[in-house]
């Protein structure tokens, strides 16, 4: 296995919002898949595999970087602005599929459930240049985490 992985993400519980069912299941969701297959490069770094703690400070993002032995490899503020309207537009989106799920038509939901994963990977990207200088992260990685500063980001 590539040593350029996550091979642990944390959120830090002081900074997670109270969630539904639906967001807390989600948050394992990602929590796991991240886990299970990631590619996570530090740029100009080789120590990994390595563990990732997600939390927010004064508004923004922060990505704790560690290697296996709990010795700091990076600290990387980014912040949110990018990314604001995105989680809320996504917030509403998924709102809307979860209600969907209980009233509307199969192709109602599948039409929502289409937008609703277009601005995933909409926001993935948008996260993935955001954090190009100091990370490299393929799609899949992008998305999982997008729904992890999600969690983050709803209490803020």
């Amino acid at each position: 296995m590539s040593e350029d992985r996550l091979i642990d993400v944390v959120l830090d519980e002081a900074s997670l919002a109270p969630a539904s069912p639906n967001g807390e299941h989600e948050r394992r969701i990602a929590l796991f898949d991240l886990k299970e297959s990631n590619a996570f490069v530090v740029i100009g770094e080789s120590r990994g595999p390595y563990v990732l703690t997600l939390s927010m400070h004064e508004g923004r993002l922060a990505l704790d970087v560690g290697d296996q032995q709990g010795e700091r490899v990076c600290l990387q503020y980014m912040g949110m602005s990018v990314l604001r309207k995105l989680i809320k537009d996504y917030a509403m989106i998924c709102d809307s599929y979860h209600n969907a799920i209980r009233n509307a038509s199969p192709s109602q939901i599948e039409a929502i459930d289409m937008g609703r994963r277009g601005l995933h990977n909409e926001a993935a990207e948008v996260l993935q240049e955001a954090l190009a200088a100091q990370f490299e992260i393929d799609l899949e990685t992008a998305r999982r985490l997008f729904t992890l500063v999600c969690a983050l980001h709803v209490r803020g």
